[in-house]
């Protein structure tokens, strides 16, 4: 075929006329066919649309912001000229500050008390785990209540008690769904832990009679007292202002803390530091928990809060304290966090210590009843109460207060009582209860630690029939000692001849009539311990010739018996 057929010379032309439209095509539009049409991409600050075939930009800013004349602001933003010749899978930026807002709610996560909520329309209720809040609800914890809402990007705010606030905006762009968050504190204070803003241009607001305070993403805490309203940021960083705006407004950076009164906004100072925890506190074994923080000068009150979670995001108790003893009930056993935070003078919150704890009080101790102080007895006697629902008893004897020198360990007492010689010297005991559940034995703490002293044990009374009228017993005495003395006709003292009290070691009394005797002796030590009887001694007072005055009638080998 030769250059000149027809043929060959209308593919030239062909071929020609395609290389000359392809060198006039922007090549600008071609990178712009980047998505799949019709699709939504955010892209902060932007929402990225990807044109259809016939879209325009007038179409496009009346179909995502609701105004048309918004093509404008669409045209800057995209360098586009011509809105009518918009390829397909162009990518149109959209800022989303020009998006419309919807409706978007939180929920209820942890709660403790019966916070209640009153909603736009005044319906009022209690709150529970799991309750969806709108946009113009008002909660209140009350005087123990607390409760944590969960935001649809993972925001957290806490209301701790005596607090009152109102979600007075709670909303979402459309289409990607960044946050638009107001919530209007009349009374109380409330901690917010805000995630990121700058990726989707979310806002999130506290606002105070006095105060406005604007996050992008940080941690902090907003609280009305008496000078006025109080910001403490933990991280990140806070806008703080006037409700007005008529002062410049102040950035808060992690660590620091001011009051915004009605002479405008504080300056910025330091918040205190985290309280120190005096050791003792990591393991709780009595139902009331108890924390001591080491004295610190500028802390002029503290806030304590018991948590399951270490966020303190789910508060099961918490109260305010001037001094720094504090002290919890109504815990069942189980693992806790403590969070503790110090105020000062401007009644500014610090920053938090939190740490985790273990309540481990169940079943409880029963209550020890001997021996305390000191035992006079040849054997010691433990004895305690009984325990509900106590399957044994778990006791140790110890020379230490500190169990390390332990003499008795037995850990299967059925009984409330226990007894055991000691060698005299100085002893520390405990008693815990065990008890089953669930098939398994679960032993409680130890009660308090008792200590006692074992001391010789009250020397039994000597006797020595001189046949005389009035017969004499004498035992051993120490200083200020008191004593009961009994003299009775069987052994177990159930018939009393005589019972009575002395201070002296000595007793004289008229002769009986003949027979056999029992007689024990009890002293009262100068301290007031009561020790045990000695040990009982049987006497026998033998019958004898007597002259009219009384005495004993003797011969050479010393008094005449009557033949008893």
């Amino acid at each position: 075929m030769s250059s000149g057929s027809p043929t060959l010379r209308r593919q030239l032309s062909v071929c020609t006329l395609l290389a000359v439209f392809l060198t006039f095509v922007p090549l600008s539009l071609a990178a712009k066919v980047t998505g799949e049409p019709g699709s939504i991409v955010a892209t902060p600050p932007d929402m990225t649309y990807y044109a259809l075939q016939g879209d325009t930009l007038t179409g496009i800013a009346k179909r995502f912001t609701n105004k048309s004349q918004n093509w404008e602001v669409l045209s800057k933003r995209n360098r586009i000229a011509d809105d009518r010749a918009i390829p397909i899978g162009t990518a149109i930026l959209i800022p989303a500050d020009l998006l419309p807002e919807e409706a978007s709610e939180a929920r209820v996560v942890a709660l403790a008390g019966s916070p209640t909520y009153k909603t736009a329309d005044g319906a009022e209720t209690t709150l529970s785990i799991g309750a969806v809040v709108k946009e113009g609800t008002s909660i209140t914890t009350g005087k123990n209540g607390f409760l944590t809402l969960a935001f649809p990007d993972e925001s957290r705010v806490s209301i701790p008690s005596n607090s009152q606030v109102n979600l007075s905006k709670l909303r979402k762009t459309k289409y990607v769904a960044s946050p638009r968050t107001e919530i209007s504190l009349s009374e109380g204070k409330v901690e917010s832990r805000v995630t990121s803003l700058s990726s989707n241009k979310g806002r999130f607001e506290v606002r105070s009679p006095l105060a406005v305070a604007g996050v992008r993403g940080t941690h902090f805490r907003v609280g009305i007292n008496a000078d006025g309203t109080a910001n403490e940021v933990l991280e990140g960083g806070v806008a703080v202002g006037t409700e007005n705006k008529k002062t410049t407004e102040l950035i808060l950076p992690a660590g620091k803390g001011n009051i915004v009164g009605a002479n405008g906004v504080g300056k910025a100072v330091d918040l205190l530091p985290p309280p120190v925890l005096e050791a003792g506190y990591a393991i709780q074994t009595r139902p009331t928990v108890q924390f001591i923080a080491q004295k610190s000068a500028a802390a002029s009150a503290y806030r304590v809060q018991i948590a399951r979670d270490a966020q303190a995001l789910d508060v099961l108790a918490e109260n305010h304290y001037k001094e720094n003893r504090f002290k919890f009930d109504g815990l069942e056993d189980g693992q806790y966090f403590v969070r503790l935070t110090a105020i000062d003078a401007l009644g500014l919150e610090g920053l938090p210590l939190t740490t985790a704890f273990t309540l481990k009080a169940r079943p409880e101790p029963p209550f020890s009843i001997q021996p305390k102080n000191k035992v006079r007895a040849a054997s010691v006697d433990f004895t305690w109460t009984e325990a509900a629902h106590a399957y044994a008893y778990h006791l140790q004897v110890a020379k230490d207060a500190e169990f390390n020198n332990m003499i008795l360990d037995q850990a299967d007492i059925k009984d409330v009582q226990f007894s055991s010689t000691l060698p005299q010297g100085a002893y520390f005991w405990r008693i815990a209860t065990v008890v089953q559940k669930n098939g398994q034995f679960d032993q409680g703490p130890y009660g308090d630690v008792q200590g006692f002293q074992k001391l010789p044990p009250q020397a039994a009374a000597s006797f020595s029939d001189s046949q005389s009228k009035q017969i004499s017993f004498n035992w051993a005495a120490e200083p200020g000692q008191k004593f009961l003395i009994q003299i009775a006709l069987d052994a177990e003292f159930k018939r009393l001849y005589l019972s009575q009290e002395s201070d002296q070691a000595e007793l004289k009394i008229p002769r009986p009539a003949a027979g056999e005797y029992y007689i024990r002796v009890r002293a009262t030590d100068a301290d007031g311990y009561i020790g045990a009887f000695s040990a009982t001694q049987k006497i026998t007072i033998q019958s004898r010739w007597t002259t009219s005055d009384g005495e004993a009638i003797n011969s050479g080998s010393g008094a005449i018996r009557s033949g008893f």
